[in-house]
């Protein structure tokens, strides 16, 4: 039985429940106040992930200009050109994904 125990332990995914940035080259200061724009939107509209692509983008232009991008769902890969110190990727809430960046 204490093999069964260990084999199901091990098996366990890791769900992250906090934002977890994969990979940005923004400035710290943008960084934060762009993953909790994205947290926000997620946990407000859950269950639509495009209606919350929709409004960080739409907060993004307001706030950062215009010509930004977000993707946001689970299981995509993506490629993109964009403007240096404007791009973020992040987990939230396990497996949901969110992209954003900027190019013009």
């Amino acid at each position: 039985m204490g093999d069964e125990e260990n084999v199901k332990e091990g098996d366990k995914k890791i769900v992250h429940i906090y934002p977890l940035v994969k990979h940005s080259d923004m400035k710290e200061e943008m960084r934060h106040e762009v993953v909790e724009l994205s947290v926000s939107m997620c946990e407000k509209f859950s269950s639509n992930y495009e209606l919350v692509a929709k409004m960080i983008k739409e907060s993004m232009d307001k706030k950062f200009g215009i010509y930004w991008h977000v993707v946001v769902g689970e299981g995509f890969g993506f490629e993109v050109s964009y403007e240096t110190e404007n791009i973020l990727y992040l987990f939230f809430g396990g497996n949901l994904a969110i992209v954003l960046w900027k190019c013009s």
